[in-house]
């Protein structure tokens, strides 16, 4: 029998890596009018492609709109690389 999978053993269970990965997938997309990006450019491959769970998605999207990253839309459909997230990748 094998162990469970505890949420420790989650690679974006550490909000802080998952911000990070977001991160990475708002670079790689080339932002449109006014440096917006639309969300669905950041959840689809963080879910459907990294595997990581809505919860882990919001809290690295918390975590990297706490840090001054990223601004998130208050209509929730994009947010905006701030000059601390494009630092990360310098």
């Amino acid at each position: 029998m094998t162990s469970p999978k505890y949420v420790g053993d989650r690679p974006y269970s550490d909000p802080e890596k998952a911000a990070r990965r977001i991160m990475e997938h708002a670079r790689a997309f080339e932002p449109i009018q006014d440096g917006r990006i639309y969300i669905e450019k950041i959840n689809y491959p963080m879910i459907y492609q990294d595997k990581a769970t809505p919860a882990e998605y919001w809290a690295g999207l918390q975590y990297a709109k706490d840090q001054g990253w990223l601004e998130y839309h208050e209509s929730g459909t994009f947010v905006r690389m701030l000059q601390p997230g494009k630092d990360l990748f310098a």
